[in-house]
């Protein structure tokens, strides 16, 4: 039995991280893991902001140094696109549907205020130390 749960464990993990592991920075499809993801820590180098509700689940985090942040669009497929766009110069990604993302890296240290553009009252703030 807990050899059964370990391997078990370990085959999640592994499909969750390979979800990860070929995504660029553009949009890309969704797999339906990364809008159910029960943390939005993958691992201390890359974390998950879902988009749902209108709304940046979560809506502050704190991230080390060089860090990727993925939005990932878990709106239903009728909800028009968002954005993730910095409220000073820094990135603006394009609009990305329903079951797409976007990724950033940081690669230096500040508090990053950010918004969806089509959705001004979607807000968001990234910690970079």
């Amino acid at each position: 039995m807990k050899t059964t749960i370990v391997v078990s464990l370990a085959i999640g993990c592994a499909t969750t991280l390979a979800c990860f592991s070929e995504r660029g920075a553009g949009p890309g499809p969704v797999g339906a893991a990364e809008c159910n993801v029960p943390v939005t820590v993958i691992d201390s180098m890359n974390v998950i902001v879902a988009i749902n509700d209108f709304a940046f689940a979560p809506d502050s985090i704190l991230i080390p140094v060089g860090a990727t942040v993925t939005w990932v669009n878990c709106e239903p497929a009728i909800i028009e696109p968002h954005t993730t766009t910095s409220d000073s110069p820094g990135w603006a990604s394009p609009q990305f549907a329903a079951g797409e993302r976007f990724s950033r890296r940081f690669e230096s240290g500040g508090v990053f205020s950010y918004h969806c553009e089509p959705h001004p009252f979607m807000i968001g703030k990234i910690v970079v130390q």
